[in-house]
């Protein structure tokens, strides 16, 4: 795709605005809109002027001028707007460097995959993420000086099958998904199914490419679509756009979707199991004749993940909700271990194929909270890593982990329990992701800084609802 292409695009498609797509350091995604006769072929190299100092965690006042460059390989029609919107998504480049800002999400990406080549160990990394989610009838939440709460409505929810029926809801005909059943009812249990579908045809629409759709574990509508795997920049980019998707079709449902990882108390949270595999002229360099049909190079790069996993985490575990879900003893991926069977080990090699081609590893603890390009980057340079020193994984956890003995578990490391002690795992190995100037010291530190003084402190320092039932009459 180039430039001419995109421009014949929008134009076929009578596009009357251009809405031009990036990612803060967060994650959330923005827009600027222009006039469609703001778009020419000499925007897709001179981009479009932005302020970048109001964006969480991004440039200081005197530092805010940056550029938004389109990249006229990703464009699509917006699904969602009343006027014709031809969108883009761009990279945020330094109007004087002229280089890709260093705190931009994107960038790191972009270099990930710079770096991959120039190592010479693979040309792409590819990525397949499973994001999971909920999608709920209400939610509403407050957090005052003297108040604190949250409620989540969902007529699926285990909670309303006592519910009287009366003219202001719907009727209450019984069927609900009890804690940790929902995994692939067919309706009317499963009452989401038409949703799930809807937004499958419109991800179809924008280029994503859908594999499947089913309602998760969890009660009170937990879903999971899968889309086909893409290259590591792509698969990013394409999450940002299957959220996108995901809740605005949800949204004109009267419906509100949800990425935390950890939304309701005593079910599964969700999370975003992350496929990947690494190749080199067009051939695999995960197939082989070791373990689960793993070749020596897959056995390396699993070496450097489960190394490197606490400091992984930060990125792509990065809420204090995030280890809500990973919490010891409930088949959360939390045991740093790799298995061809074991669910709560890390790494898992999924065994559907035998085809040499589908060969792939599955890193488990990440949640669809994070920011798909650090995250994505960030396990690629552990693998790496892994692959240039020889970092063994050690032997397979085939075993039940709830059979484990004490002393036996106790061989076996685990994740951080907290983002802050990710956070540390991160500022004391970092070394990994410095490699090629893919992460630069200055994102690391403001990426740390960012979370613990907008996350971390504040929620630990605001009572929690629960402690009143604990300790009010102590």
């Amino acid at each position: 795709m180039d430039a001419k292409t995109a421009l014949k695009y929008a134009e076929d498609h009578g596009a009357r605005f251009v809405s031009v797509r990036f990612t803060d350091l967060v994650g959330a995604w923005h827009h600027l809109t222009f006039p469609i006769h703001e778009l020419s072929e000499s925007s897709f190299e001179d981009g479009f002027g932005f302020d970048a100092s109001s964006l969480r965690g991004w440039a200081s006042i005197h530092e805010s001028d940056m550029l938004l460059v389109p990249d006229p390989s990703r464009f699509w029609m917006d699904p969602f707007a009343e006027e014709p919107t031809v969108c883009f998504i761009a990279n945020v480049v330094d109007p004087i460097t002229k280089e890709g800002y260093g705190l931009d999400p994107r960038s790191v990406a972009t270099r990930a995959e710079s770096y991959l080549r120039f190592t010479g160990i693979a040309d792409t990394a590819y990525f397949g993420p499973e994001a999971e989610f909920f999608v709920f009838d209400g939610v509403r939440f407050y957090n005052e000086q003297n108040a604190a709460g949250y409620e989540v409505e969902s007529d699926e929810g285990i909670w309303n099958t006592g519910r009287r029926s009366n003219g202001f809801e719907s009727p209450n005909l019984g069927y609900r998904i009890r804690n940790k059943e929902g995994y692939v009812p067919v309706p009317p249990a499963d009452s989401l199914s038409d949703l799930r579908s809807e937004i499958a045809l419109t991800l179809e629409d924008v280029g994503i490419r859908v594999e499947c759709h089913h309602h998760e574990v969890a009660t009170a509508g937990q879903c999971e679509i899968d889309f086909r795997f893409s290259t590591l920049l792509g698969t990013a980019d394409n999450l940002q756009l299957f959220k996108y998707i995901v809740r605005n079709t949800a949204y004109r449902y009267g419906k509100a979707v949800t990425f935390m990882p950890k939304p309701i108390y005593g079910d599964n949270g969700s999370g975003m199991h992350c496929h990947q595999s690494l190749w080199k002229n067009e051939k695999s360099l995960f197939a082989g004749d070791g373990y689960a049909g793993l070749s020596e190079v897959a056995r390396y790069y699993i070496g450097g993940l489960l190394k490197h996993a606490p400091a992984i985490v930060a990125f792509a575990a990065p809420t204090t909700n995030s280890y809500k879900r990973l919490v010891p003893g409930f088949e959360a991926p939390v045991n740093l271990a790799y298995s061809a069977r074991n669910r709560s080990a890390a790494v898992r090699i999924p065994m559907f194929s035998q085809n040499p081609k589908q060969k792939r590893i599955e890193f488990r603890p990440p949640d669809p909270s994070c920011n798909p390009y650090l995250a994505f980057s960030a396990m690629l340079m552990a693998g790496l890593d892994g692959i240039q020193n020889r970092i063994d994984p050690g032997e397979p956890l085939d075993k039940d982990i709830y059979d484990l003995s004490p002393e036996e578990l106790k061989e076996v490391p685990s994740l951080p329990g907290s983002l802050d002690e990710a956070l540390r795992a991160l500022e004391t190995d970092h070394e990994f992701l410095l490699k090629g100037d893919v992460f630069t010291p200055q994102l690391i530190e403001r990426w740390v800084n960012y979370k613990r003084e907008r996350e971390i402190n504040p929620m630990r320092m605001r009572p929690h609802p629960l402690e009143f039932a604990l300790y009010f009459d102590i």
